[in-house]
């Protein structure tokens, strides 16, 4: 279900978004809605970064385990030259 949402911007914002708006062919309610999610996604993601650090480190500190430099460099290196896409849990 949609909402609307009140947006207060200033003059010069509300021009700089009217003039994309014209030279991609979109609404600027639509390039809001673009900009809105992309935000929500970026920080998202951060947030769920920042959340799995956190776990590395508490599960750190109860068990003193830890990635060695080597098997850091080498997944370093084959992250590098696209042969992995993840980090190893």
């Amino acid at each position: 279900m949609s909402q609307t949402k009140g947006v207060k911007l200033d003059d010069t914002t509300r021009q700089r978004l009217a003039a994309l708006a014209r030279i991609r062919d979109r609404s600027p309610h639509w390039l809001m809605c673009k900009a809105i999610e992309t935000f929500l996604d970026r920080e998202e993601h951060y947030e769920q970064e920042k959340r799995e650090d956190m776990e590395r480190w508490e599960r750190y500190q109860l068990t003193g385990v830890a990635v060695p430099h080597e098997k850091a460099a080498a997944w370093m290196e084959n992250l590098a030259q696209g042969k992995v896409t993840s980090c190893p849990t």
